[in-house]
């Protein structure tokens, strides 16, 4: 089987722009959370979110005309606007200006999105039933597949490119379904990840209405994600985009790339129990991070770190837990952490995130804590990292992500050893 590397990342979060920016805020405890900034939320029941940064005002902020030509950035939403950007950092970090027309075709794009135009389709249909036209770019601009589309475009990528739709695990199943192209000798180089702009008035009340959100900290938005702590009461919504390129190992090293680390297991599962809730004793989690542990070859113990799913749902903190007990039961346990605790949750562009998140913690051996976790719920095995980052040898990392209909997929990065 062909070994798979990651040579190249890109990110835009709630913590901003860039991925050496993002890793000084991950460390440092900061949070994204605020009161909505980008359209009155005063009769909203949840006020708060974690929105990209926009314009001049802070370090790290997002300003579209410096990664998208202008007469491009009226004709799509936020969602695809983040992933040029974050791809174009992806492709700077990885040393690639070109992708030759040999090269091309053994070249793909998976990039996973859960709801895609939200907002565009939104307003349209507010304009639309006010007798407005509809524009051309309408749908272009708004379905799930369109990242992908206008990547392989901007970068001569003509082997597969799709999108995958699976909830708060998308983005995480890209980067899987990636790996296993590459392994399976379909393609030697891909781009993937995910992306998600969808705080919209329409996008807040319906996670509202499906009790998902956090409501009991609309005057202290930066304590309402608390992934883990007993008095968590739902997510705070996040958006933003994750960009990786993955490439078979040899291809990597003839091109003299800089390997950051290697992908080494993949693991799914269903829970087969409820559209929303988890199964109550965290049994598909329990089974993603299994599957991923054998698909790695790896033993128990070889895992220092998992970033966790952990996005303050009451059930779902839960069911992840008990998961991670289990599975490490034979152990002397294992750090844990949701890094949503500091960007919100990005649903389908959160594995994407979060896998770029825990191969930091892999390169510069250092794991970032859980914000506003003050009483931890109880656990067996779980070590969970708070007050400061742990410094400590790491050498194989998972990344969990959840989604609704009951789909988990877990990733497991490891120091890239030849």
């Amino acid at each position: 089987m062909r070994r798979v590397v990651v040579t190249g990342m890109g990110m835009i979060t709630p913590l901003g722009c860039g991925v050496a920016h993002n890793w000084k805020l991950l460390r440092s405890g900061s949070s994204g959370a605020n009161h909505i900034k980008n359209f009155n939320a005063e009769n909203l029941k949840c006020k708060i979110a974690c929105e990209v940064p926009k314009g001049n005002d802070l370090p790290g902020s997002f300003i579209a005309e410096e990664w998208i030509e202008k007469k491009e950035i009226k004709k799509i939403d936020d969602f695809i606007k983040f992933s040029l950007a974050s791809s174009q950092e992806c492709f700077n970090d990885s040393k690639i200006s070109k992708i030759s027309d040999k090269l091309s075709k053994r070249s793909g794009c998976i990039i996973g999105s859960g709801m895609g135009g939200l907002p565009g389709i939104e307003a349209t249909s507010v304009e639309f039933n006010e007798g407005k036209r509809i524009s051309p770019f309408f749908i272009t601009g708004r379905i799930i597949n369109m990242p992908a589309g206008y990547l392989s475009i901007k970068y001569n990528l003509k082997g597969p490119s799709y999108s995958t739709v699976s909830a708060c695990a998308s983005s995480a199943h890209a980067i899987g379904e990636s790996f296993r192209l590459i392994q399976h000798g379909q393609a030697d180089l891909m781009l993937t990840g995910g992306t998600e702009a969808t705080i919209s008035p329409i996008g807040i009340e319906g996670f509202v209405a499906c009790k998902a959100l956090s409501t009991k900290f609309n005057d202290m938005p930066h304590l309402a994600s608390r992934p883990f702590d007993e008095n968590r009461d739902g997510f705070v919504m996040g958006e933003g985009s994750a960009s990786l390129i993955l490439e078979e190992m040899e291809h990597a090293k003839k091109r003299k790339a800089n390997i950051l680390c290697e992908i080494t297991g993949y693991g799914m599962s269903s829970d087969a129990y409820h559209y929303t809730l988890p199964e109550p004793t965290g049994d598909g989690a329990y089974r993603a991070m299994e599957n991923c542990i054998l698909d790695g070859k790896k033993n128990i113990r070889d895992i220092q770190y998992i970033n966790a799913h952990g996005t303050s749902t009451p059930a779902g903190d839960k069911a992840e837990t008990e998961a991670i007990d289990k599975l490490f039961e034979e152990t002397d346990g294992v750090y844990v952490s949701s890094t949503k605790s500091q960007t919100g949750h990005l649903l389908g562009a959160a594995g994407g995130v979060e896998a770029i998140y825990s191969i930091l913690s892999l390169i510069n051996n250092t794991l970032p804590y859980n914000l506003n976790l003050k009483k931890e719920i109880p656990s067996k095995n779980v070590k969970f990292i708070k007050n400061k980052p742990i410094q400590t040898i790491t050498n194989n990392v998972i990344s969990n992500s959840f989604g609704f209909g009951g789909t988990n997929v877990s990733l497991m990065f490891s120091k890239f050893d030849e």
